[in-house]
């Protein structure tokens, strides 16, 4: 089963998607097997982050922000904005796909997991995610 989602992202961070994802496992009716993400995109992301606790995804999105300064002076893509360079490289150095386990038809996350579209874009946009069961 391959099912595309669509996600509308308010803004720059993280935007927990577990709960779509689940219900497309559960449409598949698959028992055991796998789940593959896949992010259509080039200045977004995938993760599996804590989903507990919001500091962890505040702490997260702030260092990634400190990491990758979209003021650069040397930054020549920015045809888009002086955000665009910098979402290209937050999306290089994380995940554009993810695999999770199925057991016994649920996603085989810990306790603590969630799954995110990690958007480094500072405006929103309708993101694609491609999800595969099997």
């Amino acid at each position: 089963m391959v099912r595309t989602l669509q996600i509308q992202t308010g803004h720059q961070g993280m935007h927990e998607i577990t709960p779509l994802v689940g219900e497309a496992v559960h449409g598949a009716r698959v028992r055991e097997g796998l789940c593959t993400l896949f992010v259509q995109h080039t200045s977004a992301s995938l993760t599996i982050q804590e989903n507990a606790d919001p500091s962890a995804r505040h702490d997260l999105e702030g260092w990634l922000n400190r990491l990758v300064d979209p003021s650069d002076p040397r930054f020549t893509h920015t045809a888009e904005g002086p955000d665009d360079m910098p979402s290209h490289i937050k999306a290089a150095l994380t995940s554009t796909s993810l695999s999770i386990p199925i057991v016994d038809g649920r996603l085989a996350l810990g306790t603590w997991q969630g799954i995110y579209l990690w958007e480094h874009r500072t405006s929103p946009h309708t993101r694609r995610v491609v999800v595969h069961v099997g």
